[in-house]
């Protein structure tokens, strides 16, 4: 039997602040809401030092305005994306449902797609590179997933599988599995699974991605690419030790079956960069210059 006693039982408060009753109806700060708003401000820093250093030149108004469609996309995307993908049922009963952002739920690879139609509108309206443009973001994305994950975890919601694994975590809100055997005991100890996506999803590919931006000199759009890919294989690893929390489909989480696609898309833009008619013709000039020296 699992001895509870040597885990860590997970306590923290969702709220940085909590507020009085007020007329407002106001609860408090939450860390979620600040991981947002953190993610938000260190990409709109992490532009602005590109700008400062040369990589990506845009000006104030620019990025004022490039911001404002990111942060709209990844809000409606992924609330969007939730319903759509996690509980499509729920909405087609009740569509007002979209709105009930105070009752959670935000889906990731919805917040990916909404942040693809806002570069699009944006690079259409400012005369950007589509591609390169997707570069810039996706170098700073991971930032806001990490945060993000990191909230979960404060939260205590989207726990990993039972384990019995050192450094696991009980979450008095999770569900027994063995309930029969541990009813008198409560929630089993589980993978602080939002950790390793923490890790994964967000640091890992943050530090890949700033590397490959300031290191490296990929054609337009192959960093973006290399974004979807990775955060595919690393969102599928991560699903491993988290508990699903929808059904399963073709015998994968849902969160890995998305993912799939996310990989294949991201694969094929990096081909598609790798191959455009203007990368091949600098690359030959490129080694025609080497040849000579």
């Amino acid at each position: 039997m699992i001895e509870q006693s040597q885990y860590w039982v997970h306590d923290l408060s969702p709220f940085l602040i909590r507020f009085p009753e007020n007329p407002l109806g106001l609860d408090g700060i939450r860390y979620y809401g600040l991981a947002y708003l953190i993610g938000f401000l260190g990409a709109w820093y992490l532009l602005k030092l590109y700008n400062a250093k040369g990589r990506f030149a845009i000006d104030a108004e620019a990025r004022a305005s490039l911001m404002t469609a990111i942060i709209i996309g990844v809000l409606v995307g992924g609330r969007v994306g939730y319903m759509l993908l996690y509980d499509l049922s729920a909405f087609l009963e009740n569509p007002l449902l979209l709105f009930r952002v105070d009752q959670g739920g935000m889906a990731s690879h919805g917040g990916f797609v909404g942040v693809v139609l806002a570069l699009l509108w944006f690079a259409r309206k400012q005369g950007y590179d589509f591609l390169r443009l997707g570069d810039v973001v996706a170098s700073v994305g991971p930032l806001g997933l990490m945060l993000g994950r990191i909230a979960n975890f404060i939260n205590g919601e989207l726990w990993g599988k039972v384990t019995t694994v050192s450094w696991a975590v009980i979450f008095p809100d999770s569900p027994r599995q063995y309930s029969e055997i541990l009813q008198a005991y409560g929630p089993e100890p589980r993978h602080p699974s939002q950790l390793y996506a923490a890790f994964l999803e967000g640091g890992l590919l943050l530090a890949y991605l700033q590397w490959r931006f300031w290191r490296t000199r990929p054609p337009a759009g192959q960093i973006a690419g290399e974004c979807l890919l990775f955060y595919g294989i690393v969102r599928i690893i991560g699903e491993i030790f988290r508990e699903p929390d929808a059904s399963l489909l073709l015998g994968l989480s849902r969160g890995q079956f998305y993912s799939v696609f996310f990989i294949i898309a991201g694969a094929a833009i990096v081909w598609f960069a790798r191959h455009r008619r203007d990368y091949r013709e600098a690359t030959k000039g490129q080694r025609a210059i080497d040849t000579k020296h």
